[in-house]
């Protein structure tokens, strides 16, 4: 249960973490394609589920360290650089898994939204696949 909670909490963040910047750099095209992307909340494959489930978990170790990081970090310039590093990280996580940041965030809102995409994930985790 604490790996799920891990999970849906680095899922969470990261979705939080790594939409900012990237919402930065982009134009109102990409809102339009976030848009899109989570419209059809159910339509990922299983595998696409997997690697999400994987980079979660990956994304929920490192969200601990620089969450600890973060609240040691002495003013406001110390804690954006560890929150870049941090968004950095976890958006090569989430790469490195071979999904895209903007799939990854649709997942992670898709699964807030649909109790049912969340379970699957779930058992993902709960049964990772060999």
């Amino acid at each position: 249960m604490q790996r799920l909670t891990a999970l849906f909490t680095a899922a969470l963040l990261s979705a939080g973490i790594m939409s900012a910047p990237a919402m930065a750099q982009e134009d109102a095209a990409a809102e339009a394609t976030q848009a899109q992307a989570a419209a059809p909340a159910t339509d990922f494959s299983d595998e696409t589920l997997e690697q999400f489930a994987d980079a979660s978990q990956e994304i929920a170790s490192v969200s601990r360290e620089y969450t600890e990081r973060l609240q040691s970090a002495e003013d406001e310039a110390a804690k954006q650089k560890v929150r870049m590093e941090a968004n950095e990280e976890m958006v090569t996580i989430v790469e490195d898994s071979g999904l895209e940041v903007s799939t990854f965030n649709a997942i992670g809102q898709a699964i807030q939204q649909d109790p049912e995409l969340m379970k699957r994930v779930q058992g993902m985790v709960e049964q990772p696949s060999e």
